[in-house]
């Protein structure tokens, strides 16, 4: 089935942008009626949920509704705008939110296993006690809180045989990531500078070539992570567990410019 003119050219445009290697959000009104209003309510969307045919969002303008606890399982939301949308305990699990936009969205608690997020905007975003395992996570998520989360065995890392849009990975710069699971995660080059991560759990994670600037790790689990080429510039590594067993610590960049005691 043809996709509609208007929804194909949305597309594309939010992709061109994309190319600007995530900064989606240079020259464009955030308060404008396309960024901050619903074109549907909550009974519509649950209306498409029960429909027989598969239920696709493509493009929708959903900001600010309340959507919390719905069952989203697989649904494609692909551009669609999500802005300080509700979506605390929802099931997003093998959800596409590709491009999609989810600034200060309420994810709280939801069920985002296996999800699509490439070249989403997530910032300031609440994820706290979400479950992104296995996700794939190529989103820029500033000053999001992702507390006690998990992102085990998730792809936040640049996948470098196909960056013919730029450096496509997470950014998570100033983001709280206390007590995050990232075991057997890739956060190979993310940027987590000044990021928040007391506590977290980064055994068997890649760190290789990752931004750690300024981050917090006081008494992180980094057993068996690699930290090949990270840079550890006025990084806080307080207490940490398994420093012994990391991998490839000596590679580290600016070693020497370790916050620690």
């Amino acid at each position: 089935m043809k996709r509609p003119i208007g929804t194909a050219v949305l597309v594309l445009a939010v992709t061109v942008v994309a190319a600007a290697a995530q900064d989606m959000m240079r020259n464009l009104d955030l308060s404008s009626p396309d960024m901050v209003s619903a074109e549907m309510t909550r009974a519509d969307v649950e209306a498409a949920l029960g429909a027989a045919a598969p239920t696709d969002f493509t493009g929708k303008k959903l900001s600010g509704l309340d959507l919390s606890g719905l069952d989203l399982s697989g649904v494609n939301f692909r551009a669609a705008r999500l802005n300080k949308t509700k979506l605390a305990g929802a099931k997003l699990d093998h959800a596409i939110l590709d491009q999609a936009w989810l600034l200060d969205a309420d994810l709280t608690g939801a069920d985002l296993r296996g999800a699509s997020l490439f070249a989403s905007q997530m910032g300031r975003a609440r994820l706290d006690g979400a479950d992104l395992s296995g996700a794939r996570v190529a989103a820029d998520l500033t000053r999001a809180s992702l507390v006690g989360a998990s992102i085990a065995d998730a792809h936040l890392g640049a996948d470098m045989r196909n960056q013919s849009m730029g450096l496509m990975r997470a950014v998570l710069k100033s983001a709280k990531l206390d007590r995050i699971n990232a075991r057997g995660a890739d956060l190979s080059r993310v940027d987590l500078e000044f990021a928040s991560m007391k506590g977290a759990d980064l055994t068997g994670a890649s760190l290789k070539n990752a931004q750690l600037g300024g981050a917090d790790l006081s008494g992180a689990t980094i057993t068996d992570a690699d930290f090949d080429g990270a840079d550890l510039a006025s990084t806080t590594l307080i207490a940490p567990i398994g420093l012994d067993r990391a991998r490839n610590f000596d590679r580290a960049r600016n070693r020497d410019r370790l916050i620690k005691q």
